[in-house]
């Protein structure tokens, strides 16, 4: 039987070998952490506690304004020693609040259990995952509250959890469904009460027969959530492309996944759910996969929210060889750092170290017009033609050609034969077309 996917993309060596199997371990907890001010799309927080304050585990330390924001929580109790700027897994430097960790592991009053949580109604449900600071654990980081409120003239009719985890090295998404199944399915269940949906979808690759066997088993006796086993694809995981797999419905340029009844989320997000309703436990942690040829002993790890990325590479017991490149993320989609004094936030799910002779920079050549960017392209663009107008500067004419909708996976480069870094060129543009936007409104 053929098993549904989407149209484009390619097909990637997994590289999960090495950890796929790995049965996530705590992290060791630091004896610092500094908490990124910004871990999610929308408007950064702002400090709610001063140097010099105590704190506790889980307490609310910043905020946002507005109605696309997250807040952020204590992830150690001890105390706040600084307010200082590193450098954030997406590439950009932000302000961290910086927590000396005291050992004692005092929860915050905030922090309790939910007794009647089946009672709850929609609009205290999104309440709670809005207080617990929940964003997608995918990558996209996007406030989870937002896509459960209620948009007028438009109804969800399918829930999907992306379990996919097509990035190659990455395997959080693939432990957590096989470690702690029931979370998933209970966070799944709220969702769909948040949002009035009838029916709920797990979706997975067949990459993974095992997370599939168990998460079927769970929702065996469901009556509106079933497990959907994809064609394993590069990049299934993105949100239009397993929207349209799992649906066969496909997003309008410039819409949103509810245009066509979908809501989206990752599994991890749901089990992160269901953490906040039931026992009161706000987003602090999360699985991170440490993958690469750099590392003595790869690992999944449960790391606190602000771990700096040296002290997991230190418990898998250092580097290997020389090293090349520290990425945040997976090689598809992820962002090479400057250095591993970077700490772990929230849409972090992976971390990639990779030594000199496996990395492979090759010249760039001029394009040979073979067309395998066009037909890789998930999102139906000309990357060539792009990346020829972005070098020229044409900002214009690349968003007349749409390169707002190209969501960054690189499977363009990835086939390229000429190795034209043609995402480096659409990721140039779509920053001068910002700039120019924020420039006119002012």
């Amino acid at each position: 039987m053929k098993k549904a996917t989407f149209k484009g993309g390619i097909h990637l060596h997994g590289h999960k070998e090495r950890t796929k199997g790995l049965a996530t371990m705590p992290a060791n907890v630091p004896d610092k952490v500094y908490i990124p001010l910004s871990q999610h799309t929308g408007a950064p927080c702002t400090p709610i506690v001063q140097v010099g304050d105590e704190v506790k585990k889980g307490q609310k330390i910043g905020e946002g304004k507005g109605f696309v924001t997250s807040p952020i929580h204590a992830s150690v109790s001890g105390k706040v020693t600084a307010i200082e700027t590193k450098e954030h897994p997406g590439g950009s430097f932000v302000s961290c609040i910086v927590i000396e960790n005291d050992r004692q592991e005092v929860w915050a009053d905030t922090v309790k259990p939910q007794f009647n949580s089946q009672n709850l109604t929609p609009e205290e449900i999104r309440k709670i995952v809005f207080e617990a600071g929940i964003v997608g654990l995918g990558g996209a980081a996007f406030p989870s509250h937002v896509k459960y409120s209620p948009v007028e003239g438009k109804k969800a009719e399918v829930v999907i959890l992306n379990g996919v985890e097509c990035e190659p090295f990455i395997t959080a998404d693939h432990r957590i469904m096989l470690e702690k199944p029931e979370r998933i399915v209970a966070g799944l269940r709220y969702i769909m009460k948040a949002v009035d949906c009838p029916r709920g979808v797990i979706a997975i690759e067949d990459n993974k027969p095992d997370a599939i066997a168990v998460m079927e088993k769970i929702v065996e006796s469901e009556k509106n959530i079933s497990v959907l086993t994809l064609a394993e694809k590069y990049p299934q995981g993105s949100e239009k492309q397993l929207i349209y797999a799992c649906t066969q419905r496909e997003i309008p340029v410039g819409g949103l996944p509810l245009d066509v009844g979908a809501i989206v989320n990752n599994v991890g997000t749901a089990a992160a759910v269901a953490d906040a309703i039931e026992k009161g436990i706000p987003l602090i942690e999360r699985i991170v996969t440490l993958n690469g040829d750099g590392i003595e002993k790869p690992a999944n790890y449960m790391v606190r929210i602000g771990t700096l990325i040296k002290e997991l590479i230190a418990q898998s017991g250092g580097y290997t060889g020389e090293i090349e490149m520290i990425i945040g993320g997976g090689p598809m989609m992820g962002k090479a750092l400057s250095s591993d004094e970077v700490p772990i936030v929230k849409g972090s799910s992976g971390v990639l170290v990779t030594t000199k002779q496996a990395t492979n920079h090759a010249k760039e050549y001029n394009c040979v017009r073979c067309a395998k960017c066009i037909d890789a392209c998930p999102a139906f663009l000309e990357p060539t033609t792009i990346a020829k107008l972005a070098k020229r500067g044409l900002w214009e004419d690349t968003e007349r050609n749409d390169v707002l909708n190209c969501i960054e996976c690189g499977s363009c480069v990835y086939v390229c034969p000429a190795r034209i870094p043609l995402v480096q060129y659409i990721r140039r543009a779509k920053q001068a077309i910002m700039a120019a936007r924020a420039k006119a409104k002012k």
